[in-house]
């Protein structure tokens, strides 16, 4: 008995399978923010994505975004090198921070910051996004209740910075 599936495609898996996206052919044709440099390795434009994108990110020492997010985004942060600051909330109220090896999750729709916490050395990530549009949303009237740095989020996995 055939697979007159697999029969009938067989170019179709080759052309159409799995991509490997060397780490020296990323998309620059992205987004940019002051102190930021962008790479798309995975989405629409580059294989066909449609449901998520994924690049790396190089933040200068002490380069932040504006404050903004991502509308029904779903977003995770991987820390390769340096030291990411992450403020969040209505006002800014709440800050954590990740070194090499650890994640940030960002929830839809939640105002935020990203933060070279380094004076000296460039923060580099990797990022992943549920979907393939780039959605940012500016939010230029946060007022902070007090210098985010202040008041951290403190939780059984949370401490706060040495």
């Amino acid at each position: 008995m055939t697979d007159t599936h697999h029969d009938n495609h067989s170019d179709y898996w080759k052309h159409n399978g799995v991509r490997v996206i060397k780490g020296d052919q990323l998309d620059s044709n992205t987004p940019q923010t002051p102190g930021m440099f962008r790479q798309a390795a995975i989405n629409h434009a580059r294989v066909g994505a449609q449901k998520i994108w994924a690049g790396t990110v190089a933040i200068e020492p002490n380069a932040k975004t504006g404050v903004h997010h991502h509308g029904a985004l779903e977003s995770v942060i991987f820390v390769i090198r340096g030291r990411a600051r992450m403020r969040w909330g209505d006002r800014l109220e709440y800050v954590a921070e990740a070194g090499p090896g650890d994640f940030i999750f960002v929830p839809p729709y939640v105002p935020h910051q990203e933060i070279n916490a380094d004076p000296d050395n460039i923060l580099e990530c990797v990022l992943v996004r549920s979907d393939n549009e780039a959605v940012v949303v500016n939010i230029t009237d946060v007022d902070p209740i007090e210098e985010p740095e202040a008041v951290y989020w403190i939780d059984p996995i949370h401490r706060r910075p040495e």
